[in-house]
C-alpha cells in the first residue's frame, strides 16, 4: 500500500511540475508579447546569433518545444532560412538547461518551500484582486508557476525518498544503460517534456536510487524523445517544416549515440578532472557539455546539413498563401504576425491585378517589393486575368478560414486588430471584383474610335495611376498614415469621379453617342470609383487601428 501511496505522489508531483511549467510558459510569454519573436528575427542574422538567440530565448521562456515551434511557424512562412532555424534550435538545446542548473542548485540544495508557498499565496491573491488585468494575471501566473514548480520538485523528492526506504533498486543498476537510456525517450515521449524527465532523474540520483551514469542515460534518452513533440507539430506542413523536423531528430539521435558512446570519458572528465563530486551539479554539467560540444561540432557543418536535409521532401501543397500556409494557432501571437504579412500580401496582389487591367506599369510597386521572388514562385506573372482573380479568390477564402481558426485563440484585447485585417481583405477583394467587372469596359473603352470614349478612358486611367501610388506610399509607410493624409486620398477620389462625370457630361452635348456607349462610361465611372474607394477602404484597415479607422466607416461606398 506504501508503494501505490508513493507512487500516486510521484504522478501528482510530475502533474504539478508540468502544470508549474506550462503557467511559467504562459506568464512569460504574454508577459513579453512580440519581443521575443522580434529579437529572434532580429538576432538570426548569422549562424551565431542564431545560436545565442535560440539559446537566450528558450533559456527565459524554459521551453524548447515552443521555441522550435515558433521556429516551425517562421520557416514555414519563409522568414527564416532553414541555416538559420537549425541554429537556433541547437541553441534551444542548450537553453533548456537553464531550469536544469535553477532545480539541481536550488531545488535540493536549499529549502526551497520558504519561497515557493509565499509565491503561490502572492500569486493567488494577484490572481483574485486583479485578474482582471492582463499584466497582473500574468504575473500571478508565473509566480503561482514558480511556487508549483519546486513543490511538484518536492513531491517527487520525499516520494523517491520514501520509495528508496522500502524498495531495493539496487537490483536493476546492473541492467544495461541502453535500458535506461530508453526510459528516459519513453518518458519523455509520454510526459512531453525533458525538464521533467530531468527532474525525475535529479530526484532519484539524489536519494541514492540511482548512480550518475544511469541518470545521465535517462538524461540522453529524453534528448531524442523531446523531438516526437516538434514531429506532431509538422504533420501536413511544408517540406521546409518537415526538413527542420527531421534536422531536428537527426541531429538529436547524433548526440545521443555519440554522448552514450563517450558516456564514461565524459562522467570522468566531470569527477576527475573538474572534481564534481555532487552527483547533481554533475548531471546537469553533463547535460550542458554535450549540448555545448554539439553546438561546436555542428555549427561549422550547419550548411552542409541543410544541403543534405533539401534532398527530402518535396512540395505538393495546394494552398496558394505565402505566410500563414503553416502558421500554427498553438503560438497565436505568431500566427497574427504572419496573418498581417498575409494580408499585406494580398492587397499588394489585389493592387497588382487592378493596374494591369488598366495597362498601368507596375514596376513602382513591385521594384522594392519583398514578394517579387513569392509572386515568381507562384508564377503569379504569368497568370491569365482569369487565373489571377481564382487565386486571389482562394487566397481570400484561405485567409477567412485561418481567421476563423486564429480568432478564439487570441486575446481580448487582440480581436480589433485581427478584426481590422480581414476588413481591408474584404475590401482588397471588394475592389478587384468592382475592377473585373469593368474589364470589358476599360478594353471597350480603350480601343474606342471616338475621341470622347478614348479620352474619358485615358483621364481616368492617369488618375488611377496616381492614386495607387499614393496607396502604394501609404503601405509601404512612404507617407504618413494620418488621418488627414487618408482624408486627402478620399478627397481626390471623389473629386475625380464628379470632375470625370461632369466633363463627360459637358463633351456628351456636343458629340452624338449611342445609348449603349453612355451607359457604359456611367457604369464605368461608378464601378471605377467604387474600387478606388474599396482599395483605400482596405489601407486604412490595414494601417490604422479599429478606433483610429472608425471616422472613415460611415463614408459610403459609391454615388450614384
Amino acid at each position: 500500500m506504501d508503494t501505490f501511496y508513493h507512487i500516486l505522489k510521484l504522478l501528482a508531483g510530475i502533474g504539478l511540475f508540468l502544470f508549474a511549467m506550462y503557467l511559467l510558459e504562459e506568464s512569460l510569454k504574454n508577459l513579453s508579447g512580440r519581443s521575443f519573436k522580434l529579437f529572434l528575427q532580429r538576432i538570426t542574422k548569422n549562424a551565431i546569433g542564431a545560436v545565442t538567440g535560440g539559446a537566450i530565448v528558450t533559456g527565459i521562456l524554459q521551453s524548447s518545444s515552443m521555441v522550435s515551434f515558433m521556429v516551425l511557424a517562421f520557416v514555414g512562412a519563409g522568414v527564416f532560412t532553414m541555416r538559420n532555424a537549425m541554429a537556433i534550435i541547437l541553441g534551444a538545446n542548450l537553453g533548456t538547461t537553464l531550469d536544469s542548473w535553477i532545480v539541481a542548485t536550488l531545488g535540493f540544495n536549499m529549502d526551497i518551500e520558504v519561497v515557493s508557498y509565499p509565491a503561490v499565496c502572492m500569486g493567488g491573491l494577484l490572481l483574485i484582486l486583479f485578474g482582471s488585468r492582463k499584466t497582473y494575471k500574468y504575473i500571478s501566473y508565473f509566480l503561482f508557476g514558480f511556487g508549483l514548480l519546486f513543490i511538484g520538485l518536492s513531491f517527487m523528492k520525499t516520494a523517491m525518498e520514501a520509495q528508496v526506504k522500502v524498495f531495493d533498486f539496487s537490483q536493476y543498476t546492473a541492467m544495461s544503460l541502453a535500458v535506461f537510456l530508453l526510459i528516459g525517450f519513453i518518458i519523455t515521449v509520454l510526459v512531453q517534456s525533458s525538464s521533467v524527465t530531468m527532474a525525475l532523474a535529479l530526484s532519484a540520483i539524489h536519494v541514492g536510487a540511482i548512480s550518475l551514469p544511469i541518470a545521465a542515460a535517462i538524461v540522453l534518452g529524453s534528448q531524442t524523445g523531446t523531438t516526437i513533440k516538434i514531429m506532431l507539430g509538422a504533420i501536413g506542413g511544408n517540406a521546409s517544416k518537415k526538413r527542420i523536423v527531421l534536422g531536428n531528430f537527426l541531429f538529436n539521435i547524433f548526440v545521443t549515440f555519440f554522448a552514450y558512446l563517450l558516456l564514461s570519458p565524459i562522467l570522468f572528465l566531470i569527477t576527475e578532472q573538474f572534481n564534481v563530486k555532487d552527483p547533481l551539479i554533475g548531471l546537469v554539467l553533463f547535460s550542458t557539455i554535450i549540448n555545448l560540444f554539439s553546438i561546436i561540432i555542428f555549427l561549422p557543418l550547419l550548411d552542409q546539413f541543410t544541403h543534405f536535409l533539401e534532398r527530402f521532401f518535396k512540395e505538393s501543397d495546394g494552398s496558394v498563401t505565402a505566410f500563414i500556409k503553416h502558421a500554427s494557432i498553438a503560438e497565436p501571437i505568431t500566427a497574427l504576425d504572419l496573418f498581417k504579412r498575409e494580408s499585406n500580401y494580398f492587397i499588394h496582389n489585389s493592387m497588382l491585378f487592378n493596374l494591369e487591367l488598366f495597362k498601368i506599369d507596375t514596376n513602382y510597386i513591385t521594384k522594392n517589393s519583398d514578394y517579387i521572388s513569392i509572386n515568381e514562385k507562384k508564377k503569379f506573372f504569368i497568370k491569365t486575368k482569369e487565373e489571377k482573380y481564382n487565386f486571389l479568390k482562394q487566397l481570400q477564402g484561405e485567409l477567412h478560414l485561418f481567421y476563423l481558426e486564429l480568432r478564439p485563440k487570441l486575446q481580448s484585447e487582440q480581436y480589433s486588430d485581427i478584426n481590422q485585417l480581414i476588413s481591408a481583405v474584404r475590401s482588397s477583394m471588394h475592389s478587384v471584383k468592382s475592377v473585373k467587372d469593368i474589364g470589358t469596359n476599360i478594353t471597350n473603352l480603350r480601343h474606342s474610335s471616338k475621341d470622347i470614349k478614348y479620352n474619358f478612358f485615358i483621364h481616368n486611367r492617369q488618375e488611377t495611376q496616381a492614386l495607387y501610388h499614393q496607396f502604394n506610399a501609404l503601405i509601404n509607410q512612404e507617407m504618413p498614415s494620418t488621418f488627414d493624409n487618408l482624408q486627402y486620398v478620399f478627397n481626390s477620389i471623389e473629386n475625380n469621379y464628379t470632375s470625370a462625370l461632369n466633363n463627360f457630361y459637358s463633351e456628351a452635348q456636343n458629340t452624338t453617342l449611342e445609348k449603349i456607349d453612355i451607359t457604359t462610361i456611367i457604369n464605368f465611372n461608378r464601378e471605377l470609383f467604387t474600387s478606388n474607394k474599396a482599395m483605400l477602404m482596405a489601407v486604412k484597415d490595414f494601417l490604422l487601428k479599429e478606433k483610429q479607422a472608425q471616422e472613415f466607416n460611415e463614408v459610403p461606398v459609391y454615388k450614384t
